[in-house]
């Protein structure tokens, strides 16, 4: 596939990195040659210095044959442009946007085919705070991601020393407080995945990641994780677009406090929130955090614009007592020192999004694929087609697939009926099937696996 990022920011080489190696053909546009060089020294792409809506710009890239172009600049009329042109002038036949500004994600009309040829807007901000409400709404989760057309939900959790489960093995599930569609998708232990096999017991630090129906979520976390789930007090640091769209997502069911610097955004925040209380502070300063009783504070939100605030305000939250700390890291360098630091989660806005990228990247009838454990492990939903006798996986059993210990069928969409399979379980066209793979190098192998023979139509 012919790809052009237009935009070497964070989020244009996460999906850089991703993509250049699954054979792909990448440029990467930018106004920056800096940033240009250093991806081009570690990557095996092209890259282009320009404007990245310029004609000129992107026929340089190659757009007259590209198959998709992703506009991800950090300007939002800049990434619109550029799919208008790719669309009036070359004819592109895929194109995604990144659009943070909500005054224009307010206006579905202005997405159609016809007004502005943008196939698929992105907006990473509202991404994040989603995942950050799962995080919030589930303790003791480390990733949430709605699956399954939303009938389940993918869940990585870290065993509590003291929890229910620990002791237990995979098979003894079945029986725990009524569980009736749930499965174990994947285990790592000291960091290495270890098969999920219905002998394996639950050990305390083992980072679970299981699928579950929705009306089983809680139940099961409460296996591997004791917290109470009622409400509960949030500390959120930062009142810009990220940190406001939290607060007017939880604060119906919790206690919120938001904090920021600025008095005269405190005093918009005010105006707009509903029971959320706004306090103009600094909440880098330990005498701040502790007049506002933080050690009382089921999760302190680390949501400013910069990662360094975001690391110490955290780290010095997780310091004074806050149970649970989460902190947004743009910066996969910083991210690294947060994953090291007391910080419970750090959440890279790109990581999160890439995903949602990725789905339209992939070979196959994708539906959608989730980036987990910092890109390292990926699950992939995509639709079963064809028969027994032009595809390798319609009508088979799934003990019969050639998946490794490592790859593994965690639930089944079949018209629009949730199933949690087991090795009897035979695959059916037009199922959609959800595939855990611990390592994504195995990615190429089970988009491969459910291609149709050339002349299935």
């Amino acid at each position: 596939m012919k790809i052009i990022i237009l935009g070497a920011g964070q989020v244009g080489k996460t999906v850089a990195e991703a993509m250049a190696t699954e054979e792909n053909d990448i440029t990467v546009v930018d106004l920056q040659p800096g940033l240009l060089n250093e991806l081009q020294q570690r990557l095996d792409i092209r890259t282009v210095v320009g404007h990245a809506s310029h004609p000129s710009v992107l026929y340089r890239a190659g757009i007259e044959d590209a198959d998709l172009i992703f506009a991800v600049t950090n300007d939002d009329e800049t990434n619109m442009i550029a799919c208008q042109v790719a669309y009036s002038l070359f004819n592109t036949p895929l194109r995604l946007a990144r659009v943070r500004s909500f005054d224009y994600l307010a206006e579905p009309r202005l997405f159609k085919p016809s007004e502005m040829p943008v196939d698929f807007v992105i907006n990473p901000e509202q991404m994040v705070t989603k995942m950050m409400q799962h995080l919030i709404e589930y303790p003791g989760s480390l990733e949430v991601f709605d699956i399954a057309a939303e009938k389940a939900q993918l869940i990585g959790v870290r065993v509590q020393q003291e929890a229910p489960l620990v002791g237990s093995k995979i098979s003894d599930l079945s029986g725990w407080v009524g569980i009736s569609k749930a499965r174990i998708a994947a285990v790592f232990r000291k960091g290495q995945a270890i098969p999920p096999t219905g002998d394996l017991v639950f050990y305390p630090d083992d980072e679970i990641f299981f699928v579950a129906a929705l009306r089983d979520v809680k139940r099961l976390l409460s296996g591997f994780y004791t917290a109470d789930l009622t409400r509960r007090r949030i500390i959120i640091a930062g009142g810009g677009n990220l940190g406001k769209r939290l607060a007017e997502l939880i604060e119906p069911d919790h206690h919120v406090k938001i904090i920021e610097r600025n008095a005269q955004r405190c005093w918009q925040l005010a105006g707009s929130l509903r029971s959320t209380i706004v306090l103009t502070g600094d909440a880098t300063d330990p005498e701040f955090l502790k007049a506002q009783s933080i050690e009382d504070a089921d999760v302190f939100c680390a949501m400013t614009d910069a990662d360094k605030t975001n690391i110490v305000s955290a780290m010095l939250a997780k310091h004074l007592g806050a149970h649970k700390t989460l902190a947004i890291v743009n910066n996969h360098a910083h991210g690294t020192i947060a994953e090291q630091s007391s910080i419970d989660i750090a959440i890279s806005p790109s990581q999160v999004t890439i995903g949602a990228i990725l789905s339209h990247m992939r070979r196959g009838d994708i539906v959608n694929v989730y980036s987990l454990r910092r890109g390292t492990a990926e699950v992939i939903e995509l639709i079963a087609h064809g028969d027994r006798s032009k595809s390798q996986v319609v009508g088979r059993a799934i003990r019969d697939l050639p998946f490794g210990d490592e790859v593994s069928i965690c639930a089944i969409l079949r018209q629009n009926i949730l199933l949690i399979p087991n090795g009897e379980t035979v695959i059916e066209t037009d199922d959609q099937v959800i595939i855990f793979m611990a390592d994504k190098a195995h990615v190429e192998k089970v988009e491969r696996l459910f291609r149709v023979a050339t002349s299935f139509i």
